[in-house]
């Protein structure tokens, strides 16, 4: 697996020979807002079972052996970090909501594997991979420069 993120982070990064700047533009583009989109969408998903108390959320947190205040707590973060991703002019914030879900899908894996739940622990790492290409694909004005501004 990651001979593929690698293998997609030197296609993201290559410039082919031949193609328009529009063209390496409008592809980054649609990688960026398709793993940006499915990652917004799961999250706010989640999002909404957490804090509607959907029994199988509930069980699922139950069943892992957190306690249900860090359901809420994750239900908030969730949804504020789907938020942030999508809005523009944000980059510091976006940053933490890079760290945040990437932080957050660990756990969830490590959790979901102590638990038992073998193939369920490996859809938090495929997001985690999803996430890596929103951020590797962001255009500059979605970035921090190391002053802390928009770059």
């Amino acid at each position: 697996m990651s001979r593929t993120i690698a293998a997609l982070i030197d296609v993201v990064r290559s410039e082919p020979a031949g193609a328009l700047p529009q063209e390496r533009s409008t592809s980054r583009k649609i990688l960026y807002w398709g793993a940006t989109g499915l990652v917004a969408t799961a999250t706010l998903l989640a999002a909404f079972s957490y804090l509607t108390t959907a029994p199988q959320a509930v069980e699922n947190f139950r069943h892992v052996g957190y306690p249900q205040q860090l359901r809420v707590l994750l239900g908030i973060a969730k949804l504020s970090g789907a938020i942030v991703l999508l809005l523009p002019r944000l980059p510091t914030l976006r940053e933490w909501a890079y760290a945040g879900f990437t932080f957050m899908w660990i756990a969830a894996s490590v959790a979901h594997y102590l638990a038992g739940d073998k193939p369920l622990f490996l859809l938090p790492v495929a997001l985690i991979a999803v996430l890596t290409v929103s951020y590797i694909t962001r255009s500059s004005d979605r970035r921090v420069s190391s002053d802390g501004m928009l770059s």
